[in-house]
């Protein structure tokens, strides 16, 4: 059974869920939206959409904000428990083409146990220090995973078949934050999980609000990034073993 659902993470977006939730429907999903404790401005903007959306937006309300990773795992939570087989993440704030999603979804339907990932493709609007960054932590991740298999750890637009992934979370801590994205692409690499790659374009809105914080962020990942060398030194002789079955 392939039995989809979009899972939005929302904080303090009331300029842009609105138009997002319209373009995932339009494209065939129904979607669960995540407040992350926001701001009463973008609470009423979500009940608002709830109210107007005819059945096809669910609503889960965090009373306080635990950051990106924490409002995906109640979303997909949610999308487990109504009775989805898996969830397209996508960020609220704009940045992800949501055009492309017809077609992660025929790639997810011909591989129902595979993550699909977004693999970047940045216009000009793009900072370039967030593109540097991104391109010191693609090289960690496979180093972390000795493979190849994740080129892009950090994009959030991607569909988890929900039963692997909410297995993992149920056995590990995994990043609350913006660690989240990347923390749970290495360790479900770890365990052998398929993932399939597409371009997709990504641009960063002018007047865009963007909730990654340069200090703490970074910290975060920086530690993540530390904590999964070590994890991957531990692994070490599956991995080398699967790389040579495979070979």
């Amino acid at each position: 059974m392939f039995k989809p659902v979009a899972v939005i993470p929302v904080y303090d977006h009331a300029e842009t869920i609105g138009g997002m939730v319209e373009r995932v429907i339009a494209a065939g999903l129904p979607a669960i939206v995540v407040d992350d404790g926001s701001g009463a401005e973008c609470a009423r903007a979500m009940d608002a959409l709830v109210a107007g959306a005819g059945g096809e937006v669910t609503l889960v309300r965090r009373p306080e904000n635990g950051g990106k990773g924490a409002a995906v795992l109640d979303g997909l939570r949610r999308a487990s428990a109504l009775g989805f087989t898996h969830a397209l993440q996508i960020d609220a704030d704009g940045q992800h083409d949501a055009a492309d999603i017809p077609r992660f979804l025929a790639v997810a339907r011909d591989h129902p146990g595979a993550v699909i990932l977004g693999r970047p493709v940045f216009d000009a609007s793009v900072p370039k220090v967030r593109l540097y960054g991104r391109g010191i932590t693609h090289v960690l991740v496979w180093v972390h995973t000795l493979s190849f298999g994740i080129p892009d750890a950090m994009c959030g637009f991607r569909i988890y078949p929900l039963g692997e992934v909410l297995a993992l979370a149920a056995r590990a801590p995994l990043g609350r934050r913006m660690d989240f994205d990347i923390d749970i692409l290495v360790r479900l690499s770890w365990q052998g999980m398929e993932f399939v790659s597409l371009p997709t374009k990504v641009r960063y809105p002018l007047d865009g609000i963007s909730h990654f914080r340069l200090g703490r962020d970074n910290v975060l990942i920086a530690w993540l990034h530390v904590r999964s060398f070590v994890g991957m030194l531990v692994r070490l002789p599956r991995l080398i073993g699967r790389r040579r079955s495979v070979a």
